[in-house]
């Protein structure tokens, strides 16, 4: 078998606490036509399959639900808010940037592999100065399919000209284990995101408190 020598990141819920401003920007929207604003564990719950289904189950969750023909509208409003408050209290995990320094060092290659909209993925990138640790990132709109369709992970590796046998896919949730299962490539689940028990439920072939853990953890696979 060939040496894996890639990494696929997830974004949310790996890299990035982002849930705190998912949450303070689906609030706001929902406080503009009069609904109720669910509270920070209610919208975590909701997270992982995109800013549509984002969209969508908080207002399902908070009254009428949204028609298919007002659905991209409430998309582009929330997204349009939450662009203004990408990094309120988002932050990266503990000892993330350090680990992603050495793996880089060591020759790993870094790529991110997320169902977040591109254009809030690059930005947070250059918030949080990842761009030059990371090749290349992918949002869950750039192309026709997303996590958990091995397609999201394997069209970018593809692009960067790497077969599925070098990767290894790292993850909060069941998207990230259900892709990398797909995708035939082991599958590493960190666990403070926000699918935890679900995603462990699925076997995945390694799991991490911490992101200390993960260069020993990556030695095994």
């Amino acid at each position: 078998m060939a040496k894996r020598n890639v990494l696929v990141f997830d974004l949310d819920g790996t890299l990035i606490n982002s849930a705190p401003d998912l949450a303070l920007s689906l609030q706001k929207l929902l406080k503009s036509e009069g609904r109720r604003e669910p509270d920070l564990a209610e919208v975590t719950n909701m997270i992982g399959d995109g800013a549509t289904k984002l969209v969508e189950r908080g207002y399902a969750a908070t009254g009428e639900p949204l028609t298919q023909a007002s659905l991209k509208e409430k998309v582009e409003k929330f997204l349009a808010i939450y662009d203004e408050n990408l990094a309120v209290e988002t932050c990266l995990y503990p000892h993330v940037l350090e680990t992603l320094i050495k793996l880089k060092a060591q020759g790993w290659r870094l790529v991110i592999c997320t169902n977040k909209p591109y254009a809030p993925t690059v930005e947070l990138i250059d918030i949080f100065k990842l761009d030059e640790l990371f090749e290349k990132a992918v949002g869950g709109d750039s192309y026709s399919v997303k996590k958990p369709h091995a397609a999201h992970i394997l069209n970018l590796l593809q692009e960067i000209n790497v077969e599925a046998d070098h990767a290894i896919m790292l993850g909060d949730g069941v998207n990230d284990v259900l892709a990398a299962q797909n995708a035939g490539i082991p599958s590493v689940l960190f666990t403070h995101g926000y699918g935890t028990d679900a995603a462990r439920a699925l076997n995945p072939d390694a799991v991490i408190d911490s992101f200390l853990d993960l260069e020993n953890t990556l030695s095994s696979l």
